[in-house]
Parts: C-alpha cells; structure tokens; sequence
C-alpha cells in the first residue's frame, strides 16, 4: 500500500451524474460511466482524465443513503446543455490522498489508513471523498489503479 499524503486538487470542470444511493447500489450505476463518455463525445468535449465517483456524507454506515455523483472531467463546459447529464466547476478540494492498487474489495483497507493519517496528524474530513479510477480492470481486478482522496479542512 501507498503512503497517504496531502494534496490541493485545482478546480475541474465535469460532465456528471448526480444520485442518492447506499453502498448496496454502486455496482449497479457502473453503466452510468459508458453514458457519460458518450454524451462527451456527442457534444464535442475534450476529456481530460479519468473517470471519478464523488462521494458527499458517506461516513462508512453501509445502510445509510449518501450523494454520489459519477463524474467525467472535460476541458470545456458548454454555455448551453439541455441534455440528461449536469455540468459543473468544483472549487480547489483539500485532501489527503493515495494509490490503491488491487482489487476494490481491499479498498476499505486504503480508507483505513487515510482515517489514520488523518487522525495521527489532527486534520477534519469534510464527508466529501472522491476516487479516481485510472485503470478498472473488471476481468483482472488485481490490475485496478484507483486514486482515493479524502477531503479535509
């Protein structure tokens, strides 16, 4: 496993998805990741990096609804969209991050010592995480390069 460390991500500009769901449902909303690229490229969008899923209030209750929004970082936002997806800036996001590499069933174990660093070193989560997902390898799930961020204070 990596070794967390801080980082400020700069502002991104996003094609996304927006839902209310529990743990139970996110292996359902992986289509979701297809569309997004397809409505990019039938609006003439530079894609601009990985697909990521943007956790707000999940504190780690697997019964617990949370907001998720699946999201594709493009270069440009179009002045007018009509179409089924949202479209967004964010603002600089503060985290503590690392790379988990490995299966996603190990991933609470990457979560785990983000929580530690974040204590060891006195820092605030803001319910806010996101992962990165830089290689899904859905056959061969050893293979998977995620990137967690933590969001904190």
């Amino acid at each position: 496993m990596n070794t967390p460390i801080r980082k400020e991500v700069k502002p991104i500009n996003f094609i996304f998805h927006r839902a209310e769901v529990k743990v139970s449902e996110l292996a359902g909303l992986t289509p979701i990741t297809q569309e997004l690229f397809e409505e990019a490229i039938r609006q003439k969008l530079t894609i601009t990096g990985p697909v990521h899923w943007h956790y707000f209030g999940f504190m780690g209750d697997e019964s617990k609804p949370f907001t998720l929004e699946i999201s594709l970082p493009v270069a440009q936002l179009p002045t007018e969209y009509d179409g089924r997806f949202h479209l967004k800036r964010t603002e600089a996001f503060k985290a503590v991050s690392l790379l988990h590499e490995g299966s996603w069933f190990e991933i609470p174990t990457s979560y785990g010592a983000l929580m530690s660093y974040v204590q060891q070193h006195h820092l605030t989560p803001t319910g806010v995480n996101r992962e990165l997902y830089i290689n899904a390898d859905f056959r061969y799930p050893e293979a998977n390069v995620t990137e967690i961020q933590l969001g904190i204070q």
